[in-house]
């Protein structure tokens, strides 16, 4: 039965994927490329790897498809014709394939599940297996790894998502400028009549089911963010899912509403204080003479240094991730407000 399920969501996936090369509404395949990503999230939970479901689910299918739908609020959804039509990428992407596909047909490949695979004889597996409930004891050793034996390296993926945020802003700053300077509307000087462009103010069946959903996605983001430890979830994940609740109300209620409840400069602040409070714990660490976040010296059981060290910096990754998402959200439907366009 398992099997059948796995060969079923290739299936799926596949048939998605090719979907999205033969649709020409902009529209249709970034509908499509939500699908292939919740599909993807299915294929992850059957090979337990919930936590990167949660976060392909989150940011694939979810937040994803919300900015593709924001860029196609201002470039429309009708795909310009193309006089020239070569098949060289199609040859290309072919070659690629095959040659991933020969690779995966060599007797070295371990098989999946197996276990005298790598990943299940490194005595660095066995560290974290065996090691982690005595020197971190969190019952999910995802959190253990990726909060605290690597941390560091974690705080290089927030950085990322920070120095991602600011660049888009920076980047659309520069856009509306040059607009302003081109003496186009810019969201600012938008009207009242434009600004209800983005969302459904007449709508009553959308705006009763969002009040019924929004609370509850926002209380499942918090329980995601402190409940990582326990199961699958953290600060990636939690960060996506709070984002995409103030987007799902700024869709059906609009932009200038969403707001007034977190305004554009709490954002930007917010996307900077995650990094910091990540960062700050680090700096703590170095000040009660440990190493660079080193959560053992944080209190005086090294276990409850790590607790608290793993519940701060996973904190600071769910603010800079939501305040990311939002800023960049933000940056699109506002130009596109400016405009006055809908998505065709």
């Amino acid at each position: 039965m398992s099997e059948f399920i796995d060969i079923f969501l290739m299936f799926l996936l596949v048939a998605g994927a090719l979907a999205v090369l033969y649709v020409r509404n902009l529209f249709v395949a970034t509908m499509l490329l939500g699908a292939v990503s919740f599909i993807m999230a299915l294929i992850f939970v059957t090979l337990d790897a919930v936590d990167v479901a949660f976060t392909e689910a989150a940011v694939g299918a979810g937040i994803s498809t919300v900015l593709y739908l924001g860029t196609l609020a201002l470039v429309g959804s009708k795909e310009k014709e193309s006089a020239k039509r070569t098949v060289v990428p199609l040859l290309l992407s072919l070659a690629v394939g095959g040659i991933l596909f020969y690779a995966t047909l060599d007797d070295r490949m371990p098989i999946v599940g197996a276990a005298d695979t790598p990943v299940q004889t490194s005595p660095v597996t066995d560290r974290y297996v065996n090691k982690s409930g005595e020197e971190i004891d969190v019952p999910n050793i995802v959190t253990s790894v990726l909060a605290s034996y690597r941390g560091f390296d974690t705080f290089g993926e927030v950085t990322v998502i920070f120095t991602a945020g600011i660049g888009v802003l920076l980047i659309l700053s520069q856009l509306r400028r040059r607009e302003e300077q081109d003496g186009e509307q810019t969201s600012e000087t938008a009207t009242a009549e434009q600004l209800e462009k983005l969302g459904s103010p007449h709508d009553l069946v959308p705006h009763v089911v969002s009040k019924l959903l929004i609370p509850f996605i926002l209380l499942f983001a918090f329980y995601v963010q402190f409940h990582g430890d326990f199961g699958p979830g953290g600060g990636f994940q939690a960060g996506v899912i709070l984002a995409a609740g103030f987007v799902l109300y700024s869709l059906i209620f609009g932009l200038h509403l969403t707001k007034k409840i977190i305004s554009k400069r709490v954002v930007e602040y917010l996307i900077a204080a995650g990094v910091l409070l990540y960062g700050g714990v680090g700096v703590v660490s170095m000040m009660n003479g440990g190493n660079f976040l080193d959560y053992n010296v944080l209190r005086s059981d090294p276990v409850a240094g790590q607790h608290l060290g793993i519940l701060l910096v996973e904190l600071g990754v769910g603010i800079t991730v939501t305040a990311a998402m939002l800023a960049i959200f933000y940056g699109f439907a506002g130009r596109a407000e400016g405009r006055g366009k809908d998505i065709n």
